[in-house]
């Protein structure tokens, strides 16, 4: 006879009997009687009577006594330590990594990562100046090769941090449970997977596991075992999350932290009582992760639902350098997930910098729009940087500049910005060191058909767009939402209006059916509230981070954008629209991926 969800597993009996009871709950959700526990376990390596999850964190009291349950799966790596609980575990137990030689040369190479430069305008009249000249800086990174060996590809450390709330019962955990399946199948035997469940505490499931064979099916065994029940703490699971990337012994070069949360937390003490206020969420994550010492872990959050806190999430997110993703229809979340492992499995470049230098006295930098990525004007507008972080294959990111150009005493070019980049090739570690370019542009006795650059063009309309998502959405939060319609609808009447437009552009195109999606879902208060500022804050972390987010929306994203370079408002690679794909055939209706385990 099956066991029924209200009894003990050790004592059969129902999980209430006595009324007085003390209950456990372990760490993989099932609840047992405390006396049943503590008179059964022993010290060392335990294992769940049910779900055959091991455990590391125990009731105090526990004596010698073995549980008598079914062997665990055997794996290639060695048992977990045991932890008491209440004690905080140093999750020093991951599984170890393939590492190089010691002594492979860390070379100084030639790189493949493109550079292109654009100015407003070929010329200027020499006798003229121009304050505020507009130039744009565009990389894209290196491709990988379809069907690249694993081997050369950087592995990934990944730790997903899982709702497991009640509100998070029923279908959501169902979906929840594919989306994690499909990620597990996903990754390669050289990346690791580590599962934190949070309701009211939070849990590691599995340690920082290797995705062999053993390891998938350790994974999978995890994700079976999620209930739901209890409230929602996002600050433990974090603290909990960080902590396992943070005091692992081994270290992959790709780290990353998946959030998904479909509720508010109800555990935390937010300053001020002010949950408007930005810096109140900062509560929420751990110190390593908002001033890191070292290379930040980035956060990629999932709002699940229409009553997730997206003001938390986006926080999260931005603080982290991770992207926010707005999860409106549940039963898309394997796609959302996808989308994400599809960019981090493809990551080529990492510490990716930008350095930028007047190349004439009378030049200087006045300016750098560079959304979320962090950039610096100094030494009186003679250098500039910028710190782009990590690549994914493919991935491109523009970045408008302005300077001031000075009246030129003779005919002929002249030179603005001096550009270099330096980045670290993410699979084998080497330093990549690009050539300088310089900017220049003519300057004749007299302008004649000077036309602006589409490129730039472009970019100006997208960051001008951006920056009235953020006042729109700045008076929406005041209750203002018939200035923030008016300033959506003005701004898509400027884009339409737009030169880039007038040529056809598919950007503008995609750009104009954003605002006006967004201007729709900011029509009241109450379409605001449920929908509108989840959508509105997915959009501004993928505008501020040109990188793909997951949101409900009619704009699709067009991969031939920027002369055929594959720049789209969605900001999808190839190595996501892959993925992407092969979520959504699974989902039609093909063979599920637990039916393809050896």
């Amino acid at each position: 006879m099956q066991r029924q969800e209200n009894t003990c597993a050790i004592c059969l009996n129902n999980i209430n009997s006595g009324g007085r009871q003390a209950l456990f709950m372990a760490e993989c959700s099932h609840t047992f009687h405390f006396q049943c526990i503590t008179s059964n376990v022993t010290r060392g390596n335990l294992v769940c009577p049910l779900c055959k999850a091991q455990w590391n964190e125990l009731p105090f009291g526990t004596t010698h006594n073995p549980i008598r349950t079914p062997t665990p799966l055997v794996t290639q790596s060695p048992p977990a330590p045991f932890y008491p609980a209440f004690e905080t575990p140093i999750f020093n137990d991951d599984d170890p990594i393939d590492t190089p030689p010691a002594d492979t040369p860390q070379q100084i190479t030639t790189g493949t990562m493109e550079v292109k430069t654009f100015t407003e305008y070929p010329a200027v009249a020499k006798s003229s100046t121009k304050d505020d000249f507009a130039t744009v800086i565009h990389l894209k990174a290196p491709s990988m090769e379809s069907g690249m060996a694993e081997s050369a590809r950087a592995p990934l450390d990944l730790v997903t941090v899982l709702d497991v709330s009640g509100s998070m019962q029923g279908e959501k955990l169902h979906l929840l449970k594919q989306a994690m399946n499909f990620v597990i199948q996903n990754l390669g035997p050289a990346d690791r997977l580590s599962i934190v469940s949070f309701s009211s505490r939070a849990r590691r499931l599995i340690r920082l596991t290797r995705m062999s064979n053993e390891g998938v099916q350790q994974a999978l065994n995890a994700v079976g075992s999620l209930n739901a029940g209890g409230g929602t703490n996002i600050a433990e699971g974090l603290r909990k999350g960080s902590k396992l990337l943070d005091e692992s012994r081994y270290k992959n070069p790709v780290n990353s932290i998946i959030l998904l949360s479909d509720g508010q937390d109800t555990h935390t003490t937010f300053s001020r009582n002010n949950r408007s206020s930005v810096s109140s969420y900062d509560c929420l994550l751990p110190p390593s992760i908002l001033h890191p010492t070292g290379r930040a872990i980035p956060i990629h959050t999932f709002g699940f639902g229409s009553d997730h806190d997206s003001l938390a999430m986006h926080r999260i997110a931005e603080a982290s350098g991770g992207t926010f993703s707005f999860i409106e229809d549940t039963s898309s979340i394997q796609d959302a997930f996808a989308q994400c492992i599809g960019g981090l499995l493809s990551v080529v470049a990492q510490e990716t910098h930008v350095t930028l230098e007047s190349a004439n006295r009378g030049v200087k930098i006045t300016g750098i729009k560079s959304g979320s990525y962090e950039s610096r004007v100094e030494n009186g507008g003679l250098n500039g940087s910028i710190d782009v972080g990590d690549l994914y294959a493919d991935e491109q990111r523009s970045f408008l500049l302005f300077v001031n150009i000075p009246r030129s005493g003779i005919e002929g070019p002249t030179k603005l910005i001096k550009v270099n980049m330096t980045y670290k090739d993410a699979a084998t570690g080497s330093v990549v060191e690009l050539g300088e370019q310089e900017v220049s542009i003519e300057r004749p006795e007299t302008v004649t058909n000077n036309q602006i650059s589409i490129e730039v063009e472009r970019e100006m309309v997208r960051v001008q767009a951006m920056e009235d998502m953020v006042a729109a959405r700045a008076a929406a939060e005041r209750g203002a939402m018939t200035e923030a319609m008016g300033i959506l609808k003005s701004r898509q009447r400027a884009v339409h209006t737009s030169v880039v437009a007038k040529s056809g552009d598919l950007a503008c195109k995609q750009l104009q059916e954003e605002l006006k999606e967004m201007g729709r879902r900011m029509s009241t208060r109450k379409s605001y509230a449920q929908s509108g500022r989840a959508y509105t804050l997915a959009g501004l972390s993928a505008h501020t981070k040109q990188r793909a987010t997951s949101r409900t929306s009619s704009v699709q994203s067009d991969p031939t954008l920027f002369g055929g370079t594959g720049v789209s408002i969605g900001y999808q690679t190839p190595a996501m629209q892959q993925m992407v794909k092969k979520s959504q055939s699974l989902r039609r209706g093909e063979p599920s991926l637990q039916d393809k385990l050896p």
